[in-house]
């Protein structure tokens, strides 16, 4: 039996690979789509990912939760600085931009990340006319300012049912809630989720911010507190997340309710917070914070993402 010695001296010392030139090789190898590594900054490494399936979007996942890089949702208008750790920019391209009425003649429709609104306005949805048409469907929730109505009328965006991939790669779905929805919620994982994001909208912080006619903080726990003939949707989550909570892999519209925002109020109110609304400020801080740890207690991805 040969020894370790020999081979050693027959291979030679085995040099110790970078982890960033490890993470991007083994992506390469994982993935279907295209990856494009960018010059180091600081000594960071950044890349970008276009993926071909939605698989490959998994695959990334479990390999930035191995190296540690941040996983980003790529084409956001106005996205957080990320300089501190690596990053992986997710840019959903055409391999994943599908858009199609679930049956004949339904009024909701199964949409892909990479679709762009464009095209959904030329798919007959016209409520998106005045929305940045080059903006695909995944920036389009995460932005804050295109997905910033009044509290608890989230319903208004005309999204119905959502998949997310969460950082621990349970794939989960999101959607109605309550009496009407007798679909129970399924994984361990979901359940957890859900309980604890009713207890936090129970809490007086989240009662405090839901007086509010504009929702406080980055993410829209209001939800779970709709107005006066609108219902609890879990989807709703996920509206003007900033890429922080999770990747999402599809969406289906209901072309009846969407309402999109078309003014951008949320950057102007969050920047010129005032000072008697110290208390409610805080409050929208600790849900955000609290409602990020929920869905991503490693910081997988971007921490606090959209930063207006």
């Amino acid at each position: 039996m040969e020894s370790r010695s020999r081979r050693a001296f027959l291979t030679g010392r085995r040099v110790s690979q970078d982890p960033w030139v490890a993470f991007c090789r083994r992506l390469r190898d994982a993935v279907a789509g295209t990856v494009f590594e960018f010059d180091k900054h600081e000594g960071m490494g950044s890349a970008r990912l276009v993926p071909k399936h939605g698989s490959d979007v998994h695959h990334a996942r479990a390999l930035c939760a191995e190296y540690g890089v941040v996983l980003a949702l790529d084409g956001l208008q106005e996205a957080a600085r990320l300089d501190e750790r690596p990053v992986l920019w997710v840019e959903p391209g055409r391999d994943m931009a599908g858009c199609q009425r679930l049956e004949p003649g339904s009024t909701k429709w199964f949409v892909q990340p990479g679709c762009l609104l464009g095209e959904l306005e030329a798919a007959g949805m016209s409520q998106f006319a005045d929305l940045p048409c080059h903006i695909t469907v995944a920036a389009w929730i995460a932005d804050r300012n295109l997905c910033d109505w009044d509290s608890g009328q989230t319903s208004r965006s005309g999204v119905e049912h959502a998949s997310v991939l969460l950082a621990d790669g349970s794939s989960v779905g999101l959607g109605p809630f309550g009496e009407r929805n007798q679909k129970p919620l399924s994984g361990l994982r979901l359940q957890q989720l859900v309980s604890s994001l009713f207890q936090l909208a129970g809490h007086a912080d989240a009662q405090a911010c839901r007086q509010a006619a504009r929702w406080p903080g980055r993410y829209r726990l209001d939800a779970l507190l709709p107005a006066a003939g609108h219902s609890v949707n879990l989807a709703h989550l996920l509206l003007g997340h900033g890429g922080d909570l999770g990747w999402v892999e599809w969406v289906v519209l209901d072309e009846r309710l969407a309402r999109p925002q078309v003014d951008a109020p949320y950057a102007q109110r969050y920047a010129l917070r005032t000072r008697e609304q110290e208390d409610v400020n805080r409050g929208a801080t600790d849900l955000d914070t609290r409602i990020k740890a929920l869905f991503d207690p490693a910081d997988l991805y971007p921490y606090p993402g959209q930063d207006l």
